[in-house]
C-alpha cells in the first residue's frame, strides 16, 4: 500500500507543471491511488483465479474490493448528481448504472476496468483543458508576493505584500515584479504593462506617474509610493473577473442543459430496449458507456476558455454571456469621442500673433500661467513650447473655472483664456477663420498678443478599424460627444464615422442610445457602446454591449461595461467581434459534432460491434474531438500575429 501511495505522490510531482490548487492535487492524488488499488485488485483476482480456478468466491471478494474503492467516488457524486437533478453529473450517473449491470451479470472485471479506463480518459482530457488556460493562470501568477519596504531611515525590509497599506514606500528593483498599484516618487524606468494591457511597447515612467500590480520594472530603480492595499489593486480585480468569466453560462449551454433533462431517460430506455431485444445485457452496458457525455460538458466551455486565453493576452477581459449572445448580432457601434476615438490630449495646432505681435510672446506670455497648471490646455502649452524659449516664472496666477487665467506680478497682467471671457472683458477680437478646434487669447497689459488653437489627436488606428467593422457587416457607427459640433465633424470625417452628435451630457448620451435601439422586437438595433467608463457610464449600461476602454486602474471602467480592454487600441473592437463570431460558431460545430458521435457510438454498440470494454477507450472521442476542434481559436490567433 505504502508503494501504491508513493507512485500517486510522484505522479503529482510530474503533473506540477500545471500548478493545479492544493484542493485539485488531493482529489488527483486520491483518484490516481483509487486507480492503483483497483488495478492491483484486479490483477490479485486474475492470478488467484488461475491458480485456485475452484474458489470463484474469493477470486469475486478480491474483485468487489476493487469495484468499491474505484467506484466508490462515482457512486457518491451520481446519486447527490441524481438527488439534486444535476445534469452536469451526467456521466457518474450513467456509468455507475453500467458499473451495476455488470456487477449483477458477473462481469466483475470490466466493472473495475470501466471506471479506471474512464478516469484515465478524464486525466488526459483535463491536462488538455488546463492547456487551455495557461495564459490566464500565468496572468494569475504574476502578482508578487513580497515587496521590499523603505523604512524612514532608508532601510529597505523584505516583507509580505500583503501586509502594506496606503502611503507606505516600497522599492521596485530592476527585473521586479511590481506588488501592489502606486505612484512613483523617485527614480525613472521602463514597465512592462504587456500582461495587462497587451501592448508589446514598454511604457516609460517617472515621478508622478501611476505603476500597477502585475507589471514589471525592466531597468531602473523606483521608489512607489502604495496607494492601495493588495486586494483592491486593479490588478486583483482583474482576476476576479477572470474566475468569474470561467463561469459563463452562454444560451448554447443552457440549451443543452435542457436537452440534459432527456438525454439519460433516451439512454436507459434505448438500453433496456437493446437488452430485452438481444437478451444479452453487454450491449446494454457497452450503450451505457459510450453514451457518457462527455464531449457534450465541453461544447460551450472549452471555446470559451480558448477565447479568454486569447482575449486576456490582448488585454480583453469579457466580463459575462452577451460576449456570445449579443456581440454577434450587433449591427450599431457607438463612440464617445474624447479619449476614445480621439487620443484625448490636446496639443497646440495653430499660433496666430495680432498685428505686429511674434509667435514667440504668445507662448512665452501663456507659459508663464501655465507651467504650474495641471489644466489640459495649460499642459499643451508647456509641452507644446520649445525648450529653449524663456518665460517668467514669478507670476502670481488664478484661475478661473470656464473663462480661462490670470496672472499678476505688480502693475503687470496676462490674461489667457476663452473668446467669451475674452469679450466680456471688452476686447476687440479679430475674426477668426472657422476651426475645429478651441481658441484661446493671450493678452498681456490690456494689449492682445494673439491666438492660440488647440485640437484633439484622432487615434491612429480609428480610421482602419472603422472600416473593418464595415466588412464585418455593421450598418451604422455613430459618435457621441460633449464638445462643440465643428470639432465632432472634424472628428467624424477623418474617422470615417456615419455620424455624430455634438454637445450632449451623459443623460443625453444615455437618451440617444435609447433612441439608436429602438422598440424591442425583431426590427430592434442592437447597439455596442465604447467608452471611457466614467463619464459614459450611463450609455454603457444602457447598451445591449458595452466596451469600456482604457480600463486599467478605473474602477468605473471594469463594474459598468460588459468587456473591459485594458489599453486604447481601437483595433481591439473589431477583434473581439470576429472572436465572439468564431467562438459562437466553434459552439454550433461542437454540439452537432458530440451528439453525431455519441449516437453514431450508441448505435454501433446496440449491434454488438463496440463492446463495453472497448467503448471505455472510446467513448472521449467526442470529448478530445470538441477540445481540438475549440483549440482552433487559439491556432488562428496565433498564426494572425
Amino acid at each position: 500500500m505504502e508503494n501504491i501511495d508513493n507512485m500517486g505522490k510522484n505522479t503529482l510531482e510530474n503533473l506540477s507543471a500545471q500548478n493545479l490548487s492544493a484542493a485539485g492535487k488531493r482529489r488527483l492524488s486520491h483518484e490516481i491511488v483509487s486507480a492503483l488499488i483497483a488495478l492491483a485488485c484486479l490483477l490479485a483476482g486474475m492470478v488467484y483465479s488461475y491458480i485456485f480456478p475452484n474458489r470463484p468466491t474469493v477470486a469475486a471478494l478480491i474483485y468487489v474490493i476493487g469495484i468499491v474503492v474505484e467506484g466508490a467516488g462515482i457512486f457518491a457524486v451520481a446519486i447527490k448528481g441524481f438527488l439534486k437533478k444535476n445534469l452536469t453529473n451526467a456521466m457518474e450517473i450513467l456509468v455507475a448504472i453500467a458499473i451495476l449491470a455488470c456487477f449483477f451479470d458477473g462481469q466483475y472485471q470490466l466493472a473495475i476496468l470501466i471506471p479506471v479506463i474512464l478516469n484515465l480518459a478524464h486525466f488526459f482530457e483535463e491536462r488538455s483543458i488546463m492547456g487551455g488556460r495557461e495564459v490566464i493562470d500565468g496572468l494569475r501568477r504574476m502578482q508578487a508576493d513580497t515587496a521590499i519596504l523603505l523604512g524612514e531611515d532608508g532601510t529597505e525590509t523584505v516583507v509580505d505584500a500583503k501586509t502594506l497599506t496606503p502611503g507606505q514606500k516600497i522599492v521596485i528593483k530592476p527585473g521586479a515584479a511590481i506588488p501592489l498599484d502606486g505612484c512613483v516618487v523617485q527614480g525613472e524606468s521602463n514597465i512592462d504593462q504587456k500582461s495587462l494591457t497587451g501592448e508589446s511597447m514598454p511604457q516609460a515612467v517617472g515621478s508622478g506617474d501611476t505603476v500597477y500590480a502585475g507589471t514589471i520594472n525592466l531597468d531602473g530603480v523606483l521608489v512607489v509610493e502604495v496607494t492601495c492595499t493588495y486586494v483592491d489593486t486593479s490588478f486583483s480585480k482583474i482576476l476576479d473577473m477572470l474566475e468569474k468569466s470561467e463561469s459563463i453560462s452562454i444560451p448554447e449551454s443552457r440549451l443543452l442543459d435542457r436537452f440534459m433533462q432527456y438525454y439519460i431517460p433516451l439512454i436507459l430506455t434505448i438500453a433496456g430496449a437493446v437488452a430485452l431485444i438481444n437478451s444479452d445485457i453487454s450491449a446494454a452496458i457497452a450503450i451505457l458507456v459510450v453514451s457518457c457525455p462527455c464531449g457534450q460538458m465541453l461544447v460551450s466551455s472549452a471555446p470559451m476558455i480558448a477565447a479568454l486565453a486569447v482575449s486576456t493576452k490582448r488585454g480583453v477581459l469579457i466580463k459575462n454571456s452577451k460576449f456570445i449572445e449579443e456581440l454577434t448580432e450587433i449591427d450599431t457601434v457607438v463612440f464617445d469621442k474624447t479619449g476614445t476615438v480621439t487620443e484625448g490630449v490636446l496639443s497646440v495646432s495653430r499660433c496666430t500673433p495680432a498685428e505686429g505681435m511674434e509667435a514667440n510672446q504668445i507662448m512665452a506670455a501663456a507659459a508663464a500661467l501655465a507651467f504650474d497648471s495641471l489644466h489640459p490646455v495649460a499642459r499643451a502649452v508647456m509641452s507644446s513650447i520649445d525648450t529653449s524659449l524663456a518665460f517668467d516664472r514669478d507670476w502670481t496666477v488664478r484661475e478661473l473655472p470656464g473663462k480661462g487665467m490670470r496672472g499678476t506680478r505688480g502693475d503687470e497682467e496676462i490674461c489667457f483664456g476663452s473668446t467669451g471671457w475674452f469679450t466680456e472683458m471688452g476686447y476687440a477680437l479679430p475674426e477668426e477663420p472657422a476651426h475645429a478646434g478651441t481658441i484661446n487669447w493671450v493678452a498681456r497689459n490690456g494689449r492682445l498678443l494673439g491666438s492660440l488653437c488647440f485640437d484633439d489627436t484622432l487615434r491612429q488606428e480609428a480610421p482602419e478599424a472603422i472600416a473593418e467593422l464595415r466588412t464585418l457587416g455593421i450598418e451604422k457607427t455613430v459618435m457621441l460627444t460633449g464638445d462643440r459640433a465643428a470639432a465632432a465633424e472634424m472628428i467624424r470625417t477623418a474617422s470615417g464615422i456615419d455620424e455624430a452628435y455634438a454637445q450632449l451630457l451623459p443623460e443625453d448620451k444615455l437618451t440617444r442610445v435609447r433612441e439608436l435601439r429602438g422598440e424591442e422586437g425583431e426590427n430592434a438595433s442592437r447597439v455596442l457602446v465604447i467608452g471611457d467608463g466614467i463619464n459614459d457610464a450611463l450609455a454603457l449600461k444602457e447598451a445591449n454591449v458595452g466596451i469600456a476602454m482604457g480600463a486599467m486602474g478605473s474602477d468605473t471602467a471594469i463594474q459598468s461595461a460588459d468587456i473591459a480592454l485594458m489599453n486604447n487600441n481601437l483595433e481591439n473592437i473589431p477583434f473581439i467581434i470576429r472572436l465572439a463570431r468564431r467562438t459562437r460558431g466553434i459552439i454550433y460545430q461542437n454540439l452537432v459534432m458530440s451528439f453525431l458521435i455519441s449516437f453514431t457510438m450508441i448505435f454501433l454498440s446496440a449491434f454488438g460491434i463496440i463492446t463495453a470494454l472497448v467503448g471505455a477507450f472510446l467513448h472521449n472521442i467526442g470529448a478530445f474531438a470538441v477540445l481540438l476542434n475549440s483549440a482552433r481559436i487559439t491556432r488562428e490567433e496565433r498564426r494572425k500575429h
